[in-house]
């Protein structure tokens, strides 16, 4: 009981969460009478794992093309693209969103790197600033069901589950949830238009700096544009795995980014960038490393399925489970970041979710569109305090202008929840391995 009392002041206190979970297993095992070395064979199986080292490589090249001039040229693409239609700026900006959160994880990365670029073109086109600033808190999470997302091959790796499988799983529930924040921003164009009119008001004309034709937007970023390409063909073609397919991309991105365009100095910019994007590696893996250890004391004493056993007191179907889960994974995301969550809860719903008949696959879209959602959700949802930091508005500003997009992203949750054939149709009937 000591020693109990000493972990709960120590992380009070404010001590890493490595810390924490490294004495809660030693503190596990020792009740039980099983060697600490468990916990050290734990790590070295972490080691083992052929998808760790994509997790650094994928880190890197996001965040080395969020330094670059990526950021600019991929806006520019996407509104020559797409700025043309109804709610199209909009739309660029939930499209460059999807893509930087899909290279860099929920990080923050996306807010702090787009947030200077569409702000202002948003509020420029009469979009309104509480749409505005709601779309670019949502954007910062927007992606992560897009391969190749860091969220979801740390959750191949502690689940166990094929990062292919988990890579195809997402697109179409990714593409539904762009779908639905498309749909809401086309109306808002409408409105600013109609906005626009009453008040008499006319877009100004572009400078000739900000004008760009959609040739010159290909050409400014052809060096970029085959890099999604490349991952999706080479890892469904066959042609490598997803641990190889970071190894190419963080390669490809350091050529182009550092020696073709040259945003990024060699000597200058790119160790600070190293630097940056190992620290969230190493604090994922140091932490991934403990809570292994920790997961094998719950397995060992067969946690999960006394957890089933109780709850089976209270639910007796899929559905409802399905309910409760949501429910209890929306109060996780909005207090954990999702690497943590990741770490921390996916060992203990796995099986209890599996004697429920639900699929490993389905499961994991259901739980990161829950932890995606998190990050918008009021109390402590992190991107909230980005973005109030980033566009300086108060918090509580911020909880009201993201209500509507936490809405359309529960009713997206909800179909993906209960649609199951979403998330797995690439997986069962194309049979991605």
């Amino acid at each position: 009981m000591p020693m109990v009392l000493v972990i709960f002041l120590i992380a009070v206190l404010g001590a890493p969460l490595f810390i924490i979970f490294g004495a809660i297993a030693l503190e596990a095992f020792h009740q039980v009478d099983i060697p600490s070395s468990a916990i050290v064979i734990e790590m070295s199986r972490l080691v083992s794992a052929p998808t760790l080292s994509a997790i650094p490589l994928f880190t890197f090249a996001g965040y080395l093309m969020a330094e670059s001039g990526t950021p600019k040229r991929l806006v520019n693409l996407s509104k020559a693209l797409f700025g043309w239609l109804p709610g199209g700026l909009a739309i660029v900006s939930l499209i460059a969103c999807a893509f930087f959160t899909a290279f860099t994880g929920a990080s923050g990365v996306t807010i702090i790197a787009l947030g200077g670029l569409l702000y202002p073109i948003l509020i420029k086109e009469s979009y309104g600033e509480d749409f505005t600033t709601g779309l670019m808190t949502t954007g910062g999470s927007l992606g992560l069901l897009f391969p190749p997302s860091l969220p979801i091959i740390l959750y191949g790796l502690v689940a166990g589950v094929s990062v292919n499988q988990l890579f195809a799983a997402g697109i179409f529930p990714g593409f539904l949830i762009m779908v639905i924040l498309g749909a809401y921003a086309l109306r808002q164009s409408f409105k600013a238009k109609k906005e626009q009119a009453s008040l008499a008001l006319q877009t100004p004309a572009e400078s000739e700096e900000e004008k760009i034709t959609l040739g010159k937007a290909l050409y400014e970023a052809a060096l970029e544009i085959p890099l999604p390409f490349i991952i999706l063909i080479g890892i469904y073609g066959g042609y490598f795995t997803a641990s190889e397919a970071a190894a190419i991309t963080a390669l490809y991105v350091l050529i182009v980014e550092v020696f073709l365009y040259r945003d990024v100095s060699f000597f200058k910019d790119l160790p600070r960038i190293i630097k940056e994007s190992m620290v969230l590696v190493g604090s994922i893996i140091v932490i991934l490393a403990v809570a292994m250890g920790f997961t094998s004391y719950l397995v060992d004493e067969q946690i999960p399925n006394k957890i089933f056993d109780w709850i089976q007191g209270f639910i007796t179907n899929k559905w409802a489970f399905l309910i409760a889960l949501n429910i209890f994974l929306l109060i996780v995301g909005s207090l954990m970041d999702i690497f943590s969550a990741i770490i921390v809860v996916v060992p203990i719903i796995l099986p209890i979710a599996a004697r429920f008949g639900i699929h490993p696959v389905h499961l994991a879209m259901i739980f990161l569109t829950n932890l995606e959602i998190g990050y918008i959700t009021p109390p402590v949802g992190i991107n909230l305090f980005i973005s109030s930091i980033r566009f300086k508005k108060s918090i509580t500003h911020l909880y009201k202008v993201s209500l509507p997009f936490l809405f359309l992203l529960l009713i997206a949750l909800m179909v993906i929840t209960y649609w199951s054939d979403l998330s797995l149709f690439l997986v069962e009937y194309w049979g991605v391995k």
